[in-house]
């Protein structure tokens, strides 16, 4: 969450001449609620599942796409390793000061799990959440250390591991 994922995922779909997909984008047009609203009235295990649903529908498409999920949708059930076997993936490595710093107060207000917290527990937050997850991102394709880089500079490094890959 707060990583960039959405973000490169188009930077990339453009250089690629590919479509941009986001997983939560896809959730909320087929749900016709926000993601918050799904995990309020409807409860994580239902957003989870629509989440896969729309997953495994991007993922059976004949049309290649860069996909970007949500930050929990790789540590349900066996998502990760269905993503895996789906296509090419990637992990954007970065640090909880990083996330918490690229957080708008907007960004945190339409993410239910961390509204209401002030900078020293959302940083606490994320360090508690990227070490929960960790095992499950660490298994992608690519992991990507962004300390340091620029949007452009993660996009160069994941343009060039896709070709080199070809």
């Amino acid at each position: 969450m707060g990583c960039g994922k959405t973000t490169l995922a188009r930077k990339l779909a453009r250089r690629f001449g590919l479509r941009a997909v986001d997983t939560d984008e896809a959730v909320e047009r087929a749900e016709g609620a926000s993601v918050a609203d799904i995990f309020r009235y409807e409860g994580e295990a239902h957003f989870r599942g629509i989440e896969r649903r729309v997953l495994e529908e991007i993922s059976s498409s004949s049309d290649d796409a860069i996909v970007s999920t949500g930050g929990g949708l790789p540590a349900w059930g066996d998502n990760m390793e269905f993503m895996n076997a789906a296509g090419r993936t990637v992990y954007l490595r970065r640090s909880a000061e990083q996330i918490a710093s690229r957080l708008s107060p907007y960004g945190r207000r339409k993410r239910p799990r961390l509204r209401g917290l002030d900078d020293a527990e959302l940083v606490e937050f994320m360090r508690q959440d990227i070490a929960a997850r960790e095992p499950f991102y660490s298994r992608a394709h690519l992991v990507v250390d962004c300390m340091g880089l620029s949007d452009d500079g993660i996009a160069a490094i994941i343009e060039k591991w896709m070709h080199d890959d070809e």
